[in-house]
């Protein structure tokens, strides 16, 4: 899952994508004239704003489209950068990887043909790439500070007791739930996996599925291709 935010002159569309599916989130106009430095510091917030529950959701892969011979992705980023530091930070569950696209992202169509193109397959794949090495980043912080209020699980059985809040781990708060391609493909009771993925994501457990041919999904394949971990309290 990723999301898109196309920018134009006057106003920013925010999409969410699945896939190849799309679908429209919100849009943000700019209220008065780019050149004012105050106008164009409020638009770049209340889009920041308007991005803060596809954070929530554990979206960290966001491409930003703006026209040729335009400075707006950069301006955005820059911004995000400089005034949202949690945001861009190199490390952290809560970092987003940013990457630029030169069109237009106004309309579904728009959106739906940009999706599949080969710069933007590229695109994505850097920015998940990027985005998979900070979720194993975390885990490694975790994995530091087990027995100190972090708790990080491999068993499938213990993984699906905690997050059907069966578990004895009282207080403990699933936050991640990872898991390769290699182990989504291989295990043998796919329906059993998808139930725990679909019932993670309804309980706002950041689910993620790494290609198991990247450094992140090797790493993972260490502990058998699934980890779950909490927040560290």
């Amino acid at each position: 899952m990723a999301a898109m935010i196309g920018i134009e002159e006057n106003q920013a569309f925010l999409w969410r994508i699945f896939s190849e599916i799309v679908k429209p989130y919100i849009n943000v106009r700019l209220k008065g004239a780019r050149s004012n430095d105050r106008v164009l510091y409020a638009f770049h917030e209340s889009l920041v704003d308007a991005s803060r529950p596809i954070f929530k959701e554990g979206v960290r892969s966001i491409v930003v489209v703006a026209p040729a011979r335009t400075d707006y992705s950069r301006e955005f980023i820059d911004h995000v950068r400089k005034h949202h530091v949690w945001l861009g930070q190199d490390k952290g569950s809560s970092a987003v990887v940013f990457g630029e696209l030169v069109g237009s992202a106004t309309t579904l169509s728009e959106v739906s043909d940009l999706v599949k193109t080969k710069e933007f397959c590229k695109l994505i794949g850097e920015t998940t790439s990027g985005e998979a090495d900070r979720i194993v980043d975390t885990l490694e912080e975790r994995l530091s500070k087990v027995g100190n209020g972090a708790t990080v699980l491999y068993s499938l059985k213990e993984i699906e007791e905690l997050v059907y809040s069966q578990s004895r781990l009282v207080g403990s708060k699933p936050e991640y739930l990872v898991l390769t391609t290699e182990f989504l493909t291989n295990y043998r009771d796919r329906n059993r996996i998808n139930r725990l993925l679909q019932i993670s994501k309804n309980k706002n457990v950041k689910t993620r599925i790494i290609n198991a041919d990247t450094s992140a999904g090797k790493r993972l394949s260490q502990f058998g291709g699934l980890v779950c971990f909490t927040r560290f309290s």
